[in-house]
């Protein structure tokens, strides 16, 4: 959806940009005519945002099943759990483009029927369909991580951090559902089944925001004033560290998504309660996300809150190591810093964008080598268990991953807003 100074002419001054940018959500999103429904529509894109993640979250605590049925070791389930953050990384800074042929709403629309066809190939077209499917599942799912926040940003501009808590949220329930419904639907139905239960939702998502979409105004073409060259975006220090601090949140949170469940059935803990673990890490993160909005309350210095949302990551992991009996303990701990992380990083990728195009952007350059970086953390992980037969070393890895995102949290969380003129 192109900004609103855009669609009043490329002409107007920065102030007037700035003036323009202020007003209220409800014009700016096309949607007036559809009188009192017009915020009902605007609160659809959590909806989006609840299914950005069951797909992926919910293999995990199916690897052991899945890994025995398709002949995959664990090196490969690691490969498998990674694809989609390939996609992720290789997708997300194209998705502007996408967005300025199609516009926002109907790039997102289609991105959900994508999801949908990928989640049902992976289930139910043999081998080569597991990880073709997996590949457009996580395609998908990249258009839905960089629009939705750009959305998020642009319907509730005088409320970002508190909207981007609110996303943030859905996309916790949402995963933390699929992780905990996994085990016992698989027992009742079978992996694949299981699986592909989660193309229901999205399709059901999609066929509501359809209406949104076609409501929405065709894109226009973007001014100089707003289409600031991607190239110039990548040359910010600012964005670097915002970049870095993305990566390493999610290279943590996707091994552990990943590898959480197995790690403690090496601990003697049983798949159910091992699912239960999981569920447990990821509802927590919903509400230390919404927390840790308190901590965001002057944008200029957001110190405390990426060092806040660090901290229970690398504790949470030390404790894995160290005492892994407490299993259960030590996933809410490091829960609580993933689902904090998260919030922050998205929210300061908001904050420093200064038009919707140029968040986008930034968002796509954050998530792309973001996402890449997070996709070697479950290989690796599955790599090191393999290869000395213990998941010790592989909480090693992932505790300097905690520690290198409690380093970048100080100088992100003083990180002024991007130099170049928009």
């Amino acid at each position: 959806m192109p900004d609103i100074c855009i669609e009043r002419g490329s002409a107007m001054s920065a102030a007037q940009v700035n003036r323009a940018e202020r007003r209220p959500a409800l014009p700016r999103l096309g949607l007036a005519r559809l009188g009192g429904h017009g915020q009902a529509s605007a609160a659809l894109v959590f909806l989006v945002a609840l299914n950005l993640r069951p797909a992926l979250t919910g293999v995990g605590p199916l690897l052991p099943e899945l890994g025995t049925g398709a002949g995959l070791g664990e090196g490969a389930q690691g490969l498998l759990g990674a694809l989609p953050l390939l996609a992720f990384g290789l997708v997300s800074p194209l998705v502007h483009r996408l967005s300025r042929r199609l516009g926002m709403e109907r790039a997102v629309l289609a991105a959900l029927l994508a999801l949908v066809v990928g989640v049902v190939v992976r289930s139910y077209t043999g081998l080569p369909g597991l990880w073709l499917g997996t590949v457009l599942a996580g395609c998908a799912v990249a258009v839905g991580n960089v629009l939705v926040p750009t959305i998020v940003k642009r319907d509730y501009a005088g409320h970002i951090s508190a909207a981007t808590g609110a996303y943030s949220a859905c996309i916790t329930v949402g995963a933390s559902a699929a992780s905990a419904l996994a085990v016992p639907m698989s027992s009742a139905t079978g992996w694949r089944a299981a699986l592909a239960w989660w193309a229901v939702p999205a399709l059901s998502v999609a066929v509501v925001w359809s209406w949104r979409a076609l409501a929405a105004r065709p894109p226009a073409h973007p001014s100089p004033l707003h289409d600031r060259a991607p190239s110039m975006v990548w040359r910010e220090p600012t964005a670097w560290l915002l970049t870095a601090f993305m990566g390493l949140q999610s290279t943590t949170f996707y091994v552990m998504v990943t590898w959480l469940p197995t790690i403690e059935a090496s601990a003697g803990t049983g798949a159910r309660q091992a699912g239960l673990g999981l569920f447990a890490y990821q509802l927590v993160g919903a509400a230390s996300g919404l927390a840790v909005t308190r901590l965001m309350r002057r944008p200029e210095d957001l110190v405390v809150a990426t060092v806040a949302a660090s901290v229970p990551m690398l504790a949470g992991v030390l404790g894995l190591l160290v005492a892994p009996a407490l299993s259960l303990v030590w996933a809410v701990v490091a829960g609580l810093g993933s689902g904090a992380s998260l919030v922050v990083a998205l929210s300061m990728v908001n904050i420093h964008g200064r038009t919707h195009q140029e968040t986008a952007q930034l968002s796509g350059m954050a998530q792309s080598l973001g996402y890449l970086l997070a996709a070697t953390g479950p290989v690796v992980a599955g790599y090191l268990a393999q290869q000395t037969g213990s998941w010790a070393p592989a909480l090693m890895f992932m505790a300097g991953l905690a520690a290198a995102q409690l380093l970048v949290a100080f100088p992100a969380g003083r990180a002024r807003g991007l130099q170049g003129a928009s």
